[in-house]
This record gives C-alpha cells, structure tokens and sequence, in this order.
C-alpha cells in the first residue's frame, strides 16, 4: 500500500470538458426520445397554470441572434415555472402570410399571374412549410423546451377560422368599414402597409418653393400677389386641391424686388433668404382666417386652388401656406374632407402616374420629381430648387421609400374603442416599466387600423359584393366562411366561385340575379399574429385567456403587442395578456444591429459548433435584454470561461462526493459542525435570491448570484480548506461526512438552480447525483427553508469572514516577504478583539484548518510585529516543525507515533484506525 492509498482522494468520470458542440444533440434526442415536456406537463397537472403565449417569428430564413436571445429567454422562464409549482405549456407559433414569402417565390422565378390563385397559394403554403422545419430545428438544437408536435401556425385551419370570427366580432360591433384614404403605400411590395410596417432612414429629397397667383383675392390679397407654397414632393403638385394656411398665424404681404408675395409672418426672414429677396417691403399683414375660401390658379393646369384653414400648419419650417393634395397626405385627407374637396390619387399601385394624367401616364412618381420641376421652372412659378437629407418613411421589408396614397381600403375603426384599449393597458404589467407608457401613447395616437392588403398569400377578408356594389359581410356570411376555413383552410377561397362559399340559399335584395363577387385582398398579416389570442390561447384546452406573460423585442410596442391588444379588446373587451416584457435588439461590437446586408450577423449555428448552445443560454442568462445588447465571438469567448468555473466547481463536488450515499451517511443539520451550518445557511440565501431573480425575470441576476456564491463561498473558500476535511479525515469520520452532507446538497441544488439556464449541463450533472428523479428537469426548483438560527449564525461568521480577510492579507504580506511560501508554512497567531474572542469561541472550530495554515493560536498577549487590524492582531511566523507526508501541514508532532515516523499525529491515528496492517507492513515507496 501507498500513502496515497490512504487518501480519500475525489473522482468523478464526469468530464473536465463538456464536449457540448457534439454532446447536446445527444441529449436532446434523449430528452425527445423520453418525452420529457410531456412528462413535465404530466407532472404538473392539477397545479395553477402560468401561460407564456409565444410571439411567431416570421417563417422565412435561418434563425439568428435576435431569436435565440427571445426563445431561451422565454425557455429559461418556462422552463423555471414549470420546476416551481405551475402547470407551464409552452406552445411556439409561426406567423407564414404576407409579402417576404411572396418574395422569395419570386426569387425563385415563380410567377405568380402565370398560374391560378389556388396553385400560386400552394406554392406559397410549402414554402413556409420547409421554413418552419429549419427554424424548428434551430430552435430545437439551442435546448428550447416545447410543444413541438403541436405548434399553432397562422396558416392552420383552426387559426384561419378564429381569425375570422375575431374580424366577424368586430363588424358586428361596428368597428369596420370601407373608405378611400390615404394610406402607407409600398410601391415596392404594391401594397398597403401598417404603421408597424414603416421604418424611417434618411434620404436626399428635393426642395422646392413654389409661387401660385392669386385667382381672386375678394379684395383681402391684391390680384397680382402670389402664395408661395414649400414642398418635399414636386409629384403631388399634380394633385393639388388647396393651399392650407393656419388660422391663428399672421400672413403678410410684400413686394419683393418688384413682386407681391404672401408668407407667414414669422417665415418672412426665412423665405427671403433661401429665395435671396435683396429688397422687401410688407404691404399688409392677414389673419390667417381671413384667408379663407380665396383662391390660387394651379402653377401649370387651369384650375383653382382654394384657401382652407388648418391647424396642422406649423410655423416649423416651410412658408406657412402648406400645399395640399387630399390624395396624398393624411392631414390633406382629414382637412380636404371637412372642405369636400376631390380626392385625386392618379398614381398606381407601382407608383406610376395613371391616365388620370396624361402627359406623365407611366412615369415614376420620383422620376417625375425633376419633370414636373422643370416644367413649373419654365413657367415661372418654381422659385427655388434645392436637395437636402432627411428622415423618410420606408418599407421596413423592401427598404425602399413608400408614398401617402388614396387607395379604397378597409379600415378598422379604433376611435370607437379606442378608450377602452386605453383603460385595458393600465391594467397590465410592464417590464421595463417605461414600455406602459410607449404602449399607451401608441394607442392614444395610432390611426384607424389599414386592415386590408393587396396581396394573395394570406387570410382573405371575408367579404363578398352584391351585383349593385354593396358590401356583404353579415354574421351568416362570415360565420359560415369561417366554418369553411376551419373545414378546408382558407385557400378554398381562392378555390371557389363566390356563390359557392356563401351559405346555401343565401340571396340578397342587391343582387336580384343572384350573382356575387368576392373581396381580392387579404387581412393585414398583422391581424393573423395578432388573433393568436383567439387561434391559440382561446382554443387550446390546455392554455389559458388572457396568458400571464408575452415576451418579445421593444419594436412589438408598434407591432404585435399593439395589434394583440386591439383585435383582444375591440373582440372580447379585455387585454389578451397580464404582462409583457419587452427586450432590446442585438448589436454587433460596434453598437450596430446585426444585418446581412451589413455582413456583421453572428449565426448561432456557428457558436454551437465552436462554443455549444450551452455557452449561447449562459450569455442570454448573463446580459441586460432590458435595452440593446451587444454581442460578438469575443462575449462567447468570456461567458465560455464563466461556464468552465461553474463545470469545474461542480465536477469537483461529485468527485468529493463520489463515496456518500445520502441515504445513509447524510448528517443532519442540527449536528453539522459549524463551517458547514454556515454554509448550509448561505445556500439558503442563494436558494432565496435566485428565486426572486427568477420570479422578476432577472436571469443576469440568477447569473451573477450563482456564480459569487460558486466562486466566493464555495471555491475560494469552503472547498478550499475541504480538501483538509475529505481527503484526510476517515472515510465514515463526522466531519467528513458533515462536509460531504453539504457538499452534496450544494451540487443537488445547483443543478436544480441552473437547470432553466444550463440544461444539457445539469442533466450531465444529474446523472452522477444519487436524486429519485431520472432527469433534473423533471425535478421541483429547491424551495427556501426556515432554519431557526440563520440570522445568528450569518451575523457570527460575517466577524470571522472580515477576520479571514485581515489573515489572508497578512498572509500575503509575509509571502510577498519571503517568510512563507505556501499558507500551509505559516504560524498563525491572533489576539483577538473582545468581539472576534465572542464570536470564535461561539463558533469554537479548527481555525487553523479554515485559515488554510498548519498552525493557529489565540493569544491575550501583545504581539511584537504583528499587523494591527479592527478586529484583531495577526502575527505570521514560519510555521515550527516537519511536513506530515500525508496531510503536508507543519506540525511539531511529526514522528510521535514510531509505527508511522514520517506523519503527524493526526495522521497516524486515522491511518492506524483504517488501515493497521500498515503499522506492521509499512508503504510502498511509490
């Protein structure tokens, strides 16, 4: 036998490396191949239900950062709720309609009006089809806990029929309808868009000031005086109905160099310096009421143009007489409305002049800038020309401008609901807090809903026309295409003749022949994600309405929150969710959003095979989502050191605890010794912390907490003198089985702690760990226990930890000395203060071996070069003996046993215990 044989030496076939690029999607298929959500969900039946309702990525591409971030974060809470005492299903969605998937088709070279309807929407539908089975497999491959087999998507039957009667409630309670207004147009996607679908960036626009003479000036403004107007968009001019003007404003009059002009007063200084004025002189000044129903001649048609009154004009910039064009503008629209003017629209759906215009039929609506500019030029009327860059709404899936167009369209009417949707926001929860009040003022300030889209992939409006024109969308009409889409999905519109999707014997005093035609346009995708309400939550038995939590980016105030909320409320007069947590995006190390055009995406495809999805959730877990987030190699890089401490701290406690069977040689925690009832104490405190981290969705807490507690209570300084205890003591010894008893429920609770976080790395935990359960996550998250004298004890060994900090910098004093190298040289001695004295007696423990020095004293005497502390005075001295070959502690009693010369006393004992044939036989050398 060798010394070394006597030693309880710690080993553990759990591996220093985790191999996780290879080793996770061995796990997952375990945990697929063992049902593991379905058994979580077994488990949980009966206990009070906690719904996060999934926001639906949009079926198109591979995933990215942005969605890993959102799926483990929301994995991470489910994952939690459903080890705390709820019943957790996580059911994850796809939203499939609408213009990417179209485009890609057309990528493809598909060509949509070469082929039927009902064929191209095939196409369409086994498109998404395959982007769903890769983005599943993404998500699947990062660890995501889910319903898998039975996700919602937007284009199921079930989903298309709630969408339906959600639009079917809201018509009953008078909230659509039908009006020619001006919209968000992508001449780019052809169709209308959402507020929740315009991006702005900067683009370089022309400029220009333009001079309309006065037709008749009712003796308020001379004949021979013109209105100068400024625009952005020369195209409109064409369209032109009115010049607006502020009621409240002062307008003058004034010869300049020669020629009579009106501009507001306050734009006076302004517009004579961009038109260069050298002479000015003010002939009148107007109220800007006055002003009212005079009128201008068209700078190159013969048609008049009327004053109105607005007050939208704003003295911001411009002349203060604002070009309109009802066609073109919302507040043109809202103010050409109330004065009955026209509303001209003569551009297309490309954004091409229409015949409407003759002589620009065809051309751009930009192309036509430089055209319709060169032709006021030679007329006169075009005073100034100039570019300037500025912020301009774009289609945020083409990138490309978008106009104000007049278009019929239909229209859900929030202003009838909208106080409503108001009240219901003040009853939710917001995390961050400021996300309420963006919602709110969203709501408070949003348009009517555009509703209807000019596209084919999609959930038809369920609207049918009578032979003179009438809409027809009764509770008949729409309830039984919804049944018809619930039987058959929604592509049966496209594949049936009008007559044929209305109910059987249907007639309508419109049509006295009986013939009827369908609406062409589809709901605003928006509205399918945003009855997931209805398709989902609503008509799952196993989840919940409304759910307790939505979790998704800081751009959903705009999008999905806000049209969940509408659609919830304007349908069932509640809000559809109890809470929402908003995150931010993810940023390149730059500080920029990660773009494939920008060449600067991190896929997470890529860190999975360098890092493991392990190291993706350990950075989720160890950022603020709160705001932006910026991530690079370099973030995997760190939080891989952060996830080696936490493997190699917890390998090194199943490797100590390899000989302990809880069953039989656990202690229990009224005979503890007292190092190891403080530690069991401030288990409990992690235990406490991690849980209100959790509960308040703080994984970076969860994060920061567990790992202090690894490296401050458990590395630097519990397993640090451990090894005195564990690999010295007898095996069956007290202490050893005291610090074992810990040491093992430390570990259990660790991998119950982190397992939302870390889950392939808790199971690989769990499978050396002697618990009930034959995978962690079907265990319950460790509960906070009530230990009686908790306070006492913290309060005890927060002295002796400030303690401990006066020795260990003693001790590094004579180190950087040269009086010791190791602590395990050292003679410590102490005099301590009356304080300290209470407190060490009380804790009455081997200090020496907590101190990590081979030998300790407390002395009353005074201490010549000693270093003087609040606490105590600590004098470290070269430690006085020989090294025991077994314990390598100093020790004046080495040789004292003649059986066993070369080990102290300590020793000799447990080894004369364990192993007495060694005091006859003696070691092996080696």
């Amino acid at each position: 036998m060798r010394v070394k044989d006597t030693l309880n030496l710690g080993k553990t076939k759990f591996p220093m490396r985790g191999s996780l690029p290879t080793k996770e999607a061995e796990w997952q298929k375990a945990w697929e191949e063992n049902k593991l959500y379905e058994r979580r969900q077994k488990l949980n039946e009966g206990k009070p239900t906690f719904e996060l309702l999934d926001g639906p990525p949009f079926a198109n591409g591979d995933i990215h950062m942005g969605h890993a971030l959102n799926k483990i974060s929301k994995d991470i809470i489910v994952r939690y709720k459903s080890m705390n005492g709820f019943r957790a299903p996580y059911v994850p969605g796809w939203d499939t309609h609408g213009l990417p998937i179209e485009q890609q088709l057309a990528k493809k070279g598909v060509k949509r009006k070469e082929m039927s309807l009902s064929d191209y929407r095939k196409l369409c539908f086994e498109f998404a089809q395959g982007e769903i089975k890769k983005q599943m497999a993404g998500f699947k491959r990062l660890g995501i806990s889910a319903d898998w087999d039975h996700p919602y998507i937007t284009y199921q039957p079930e989903f298309e029929k709630a969408e339906v009667e959600v639009f079917g409630e809201m018509v009953d309670k008078g909230y659509i309808y039908r009006g020619k207004k001006p919209v968000y147009w992508s001449p780019s996607s052809e169709s209308t868009l959402a507020e929740a679908e315009v991006e702005y960036k900067d683009i370089k626009s022309p400029s220009i000031f333009v001079a309309f003479k006065v037709r008749d000036g009712k003796g308020v403004v001379d004949q021979d005086a013109s209105f100068i107007i400024w625009t952005t968009t020369p195209w409109t001019i064409p369209s032109n109905e009115a010049i607006c003007v502020n009621p409240k404003f002062i307008y003058s009059e004034v010869n300049a160099d020669g020629k009579k002009y009106v501009v507001a007063q306050e734009r006076l200084q302004y517009v004579q310096e961009q038109l260069g004025w050298e002479n000015v002189e003010v002939i009148k000044t107007i109220q800007g009421r006055d002003l009212e129903g005079l009128t201008a001649t068209h700078p190159f048609y013969d048609r008049e143009s009327l004053l109105i009154l607005g007050n939208h004009v704003t003295l911001d910039d411009g002349t203060g007489l604002v070009h309109t064009a009802p066609g073109f503008g919302a507040d043109d629209f809202v103010v050409g409305m109330k004065y009955k003017l026209p509303i001209f629209s003569p551009i297309d759906a490309q954004g091409k002049f229409t015949d409407e215009v003759p002589e620009y039929e065809g051309v751009f609506y930009d192309d036509a800038n430089k055209i319709i500019a060169d032709r006021m030029k030679e007329n006169g009327s075009l005073l100034k020309l100039s570019f300037f860059t500025h912020s301009y709404p774009h289609d945020w899936r083409t990138k490309k401008p978008v106009i104000f167009r007049a278009t019929p369209q239909w229209f859900a009417s929030i202003d009838k609901f909208r106080q409503q949707i108001l009240d219901e926001i003040e009853k939710i929860d917001f995390m961050p807090d400021w996300g309420k009040t963006r919602l709110y003022n969203m709501i408070r300030d949003r348009g009517d809903w555009v509703i209807s889209r000019q596209r084919a992939w999609g959930v038809p409006l369920p609207i049918f026309y009578a032979e003179n024109g009438d809409p027809i969308m009764t509770k008949e009409t729409i309830d039984h295409v919804a049944d018809l889409f619930g039987k058959y999905g929604s592509n049966v519109w496209a594949e049936r003749d009008a007559k044929d999707l209305l109910p059987e014997g249907f007639t309508y005093p419109g049509s006295p022949n009986g013939k009827f035609t369908k609406e062409t346009d589809i709901l605003d995708v928006w509205f399918d994600s945003g009855t997931a309400h209805s398709g989902v939550a609503k008509t799952r038995d196993n989840l919940t309405f409304p759910a307790d939590l939505i979790l998704e980016g800081s751009d959903q105030y705009r999008g999905w929150f806000n049209s969940m909320l509408v659609t919830s409320v304007a349908a069932y007069g509640v809000a559809p969710y109890k809470a929402i947590l908003s995150q931010g995006f993810t940023l390149d190390k730059n500080g920029v959003k990660m773009s494939k055009s920008l060449g600067n995406v991190i896929a997470p495809s890529d860190i999975e095979r360098q890092f493991g999805a392990e190291i993706i959730r350990l950075w989720v877990a160890s950022v603020d989502s709160s705001s932006d987030v910026s991530v690079s190699v370099d973030s995997f890089k760190q939080v891989s050191e952060t996830y080696r401490k936490i493997r190699n701290t917890i390998r090194f406690m199943l490797a100590n605890t390899t000989d302990f069977d809880p069953k039989t040689n656990a202690v229990a925690y009224n005979d503890l010794r007292p190092e190891d009832k403080y530690v069991t104490v401030k288990l409990n405190d992690l235990v406490k912390e991690v849980l209100a981290d959790y509960d308040k969705y703080d994984f970076a807490d969860v994060s920061k907490d567990v790992v202090s507690f690894i490296v401050n209570e458990m590395s630097t300084f519990y397993l640090d003198f451990a090894k005195d205890v564990v690999y010295i003591d007898a095996e069956d010894s007290h202490a050893r089985r005291s610090m074992q008893t810990v040491i093992y429920n430390v570990a259990v609770k660790l991998a119950k702690l982190l397992t939302p976080i870390l889950p392939h790395t808790m199971e690989q935990v769990w499978e050396y760990l002697k618990e009930p359960e034959d995978f962690v996550q079907l265990a319950e998250i460790p509960k906070v226990e009530e230990i009686a004298d908790q306070a006492e004890i913290e309060k005890d060994w927060s002295v002796f930890m400030d303690f401990r900090d006066n020795v260990l910098k003693s001790l590094e004093v004579a180190r950087a000395d040269k009086l010791i190298g190791k602590s395990l040289e050292a003679k410590v001695t102490v005099k301590p203060s009356a304080d300290l004295k209470a407190v060490l007696d009380k804790i009455n423990s081997n200090f020496g071996q907590l101190l990590i020095v081979s030998q300790f004293a407390l002395t009353d005497a005074d201490l010549d070069g000693a270093d003087k502390y609040e606490l105590a005075d600590v004098l470290v001295e070269k430690a006085e003996g020989d090294v025991c070959q077994r314990c390598r502690m100093i020790k004046t009693d080495v040789g004292s046993d003649e059986n066993y010369p070369t080990f102290c006393a300590r020793c000799a004992k447990i080894v004369a215990a364990e192993y007495p044939e060694t005091m006859t036989d003696g070691f092996d050398e080696k």
